[in-house]
């Protein structure tokens, strides 16, 4: 596992306070999206299915902010659409960290050596580009549905790492990915330099143009065992070790959405970042209002049944750690180990 100790410690604290207070529902991590545009059109992706005219609307940095001071989180992801698209994607990063939040900012890099030549960013601990990156240079093309994109996304982060930020990858993987050339990919990475790589299943969205290679969850415990059943030391993921063992079958969690909730254009989304069954206006209403006990595997809700996804299960991956001595043990011995 490759975390800053500095952020480890704000969790591990957040995770055991909200604990001490008697609190078993809180976020993790707010998954804020300022805006659903993007410059890209994966097949997979079922976030820009919108219309033009919702496509060209975007947060603002004070609904950003309130929405961020409302949830409390210690963490804030910057997904999209393409936040480096954003025109106050600045400003808000610059706001972010100055308020102590660890920030990662997603983005397929394409505009990123240009956004850091102009200067929008500055280098700090509490912010950490997180590069989308499905693979080697022809899976992750064909992935993004555009040729030249992996090289251009690789150039960005040259020029991030040579800046002095924090640079992490994000992988989404299908059925048709291949055990091999993923730990290829991975060797890739790391001679890169980039600080640690997030792995996850892609999600069946209804609306994705490509829906004949969303993993099952079979089929994800199966990939995901050959990919890291003999895992390299120099392999750095920026994720518990307890959520890829999840992955591999080894782990049996249960969904936790509230655990990374997403605001965006329309409220607070209910019940998760990938699922859109209404929104509330408030985060209290958010929490207060939603029928959680309708989600997840053991509801029997089909669309929650081959879910593996991150940002449903490594919430709870994370709550294991912290507050149960097995959780705490299995993880220490995965880090110092290295072994999953």
């Amino acid at each position: 596992m490759s975390v800053p100790v500095s952020q480890m410690w704000t969790v591990a604290t957040y995770v055991l306070g909200q604990r001490l207070r008697g609190n078993t529902r809180y976020p993790l991590v707010l998954m804020l999206e300022p805006l659903f545009r993007c410059n890209l059109a994966c097949a997979g992706c079922g976030k820009i299915q919108y219309p033009g005219h919702v496509l060209r609307k975007h947060l603002s940095v004070e609904q950003c902010l309130a929405a961020v001071e409302e949830c409390g989180a210690p963490m804030v992801s910057i997904p999209g659409g393409e936040p480096l698209m954003y025109p106050e994607i600045g400003r808000l990063v610059k706001e972010l960290v100055a308020r102590r939040k660890y920030v990662y900012l997603c983005t397929n890099a394409i505009l990123l050596k240009e956004k850091l030549e102009a200067g929008l960013f500055t280098p700090s601990k509490y912010l950490s580009f997180s590069v989308h990156m499905d693979g080697l240079k022809q899976e992750h093309d064909e992935a993004v549905c555009r040729d030249g994109v992996f090289d251009q996304a690789v150039e960005g982060m040259k020029e991030a790492l040579r800046r002095g930020f924090r640079v992490t990858t994000n992988t989404t993987l299908f059925d048709n990915a291949s055990p091999i050339r993923m730990q290829m990919f991975f060797d890739e990475m790391m001679d890169l330099g980039v600080e640690g790589m997030m792995l996850s299943p892609g999600y069946s969205y209804s609306k994705a143009p490509d829906q004949e290679h969303f993993l099952r969850r079979q089929k994800t415990n199966e990939l995901f065992s050959k990919m890291l059943e003999n895992p390299k030391k120099r392999w750095k993921f920026n994720q518990s070790p307890l959520f890829l063992q999840f992955l591999m079958g080894k782990q049996d969690f249960e969904c936790t959405p509230w655990g990374n909730p997403t605001y965006n254009l329309f409220g607070w989304q209910r019940p998760c970042y990938l699922l859109q069954e209404g929104y509330a206006p408030t985060f209290k209403e958010l929490m207060e209002t939603t029928r959680w006990e309708e989600y997840g595997r053991k509801s029997g809700n089909d669309k929650c049944q081959d879910c593996m996804v991150h940002c449903g299960h490594e919430p709870t991956a994370v709550n294991h750690t912290f507050t149960s001595w097995k959780g705490f043990r299995d993880t220490v011995a995965a880090t110092v180990t290295g072994r999953l």
